[in-house]
């Protein structure tokens, strides 16, 4: 029997470390998902502009925007639930790979967002990988976290 479903909706290699279960567990919930982990935001995407960006797929339940966790500020990523599966796969299929706010958005399968979960898991409260990241990136507030420590600037009152 053929299956319905393409390349650009299957699962990725990716899975939450942090989940609490079985890898078994998580490729189930995974599958039947209406889920979805949005990363590469600028850090001043507003709430508002994925709405308007994600629902253009579907209706959507709600999106849950990711934070610093010792700031309370927006950090590059958002979890979007949609009400459907389809809705969710047509966001994979068109919104992933798109431009918003000047940065290309990538979408992926999420088992389902636990409250927590909407914070940055990086030692500075932000996302890891923007800690380590040693290019200029305005759009997630100047250099990375690590770099920013290092040389001593601090992000412009302007970027914040």
């Amino acid at each position: 029997m053929a299956s319905n479903t393409s390349p650009s909706i299957d699962l990725s290699s990716y899975r939450d470390q942090h989940f609490k279960g079985t890898r078994a567990e998580q490729d189930k919930l995974l599958r039947l998902s209406t889920t979805l982990y949005v990363g590469n935001l600028s850090f001043f995407t507003t709430e508002e502009q994925i709405y308007e960006l994600f629902s253009k797929c579907g209706d959507i339940r709600r999106i849950i925007m990711g934070l610093d966790k010792y700031k309370k500020t927006p950090c590059g990523f958002c979890f979007v639930e949609y009400y459907t599966r389809p809705d969710a796969e047509n966001c994979l299929r068109y919104v992933n790979g798109t431009r918003l706010d000047d940065r290309i958005v990538r979408t992926d399968w999420d088992a389902g967002f636990i409250e927590g979960r909407q914070y940055g898991r990086g030692k500075t409260g932000g996302q890891v990988r923007d800690e380590y990241r040693t290019d200029y990136d305005a759009g997630r507030g100047g250099y990375g976290k690590i770099i920013q420590q290092k040389i001593g600037t601090e992000v412009p009152a302007f970027l914040r």
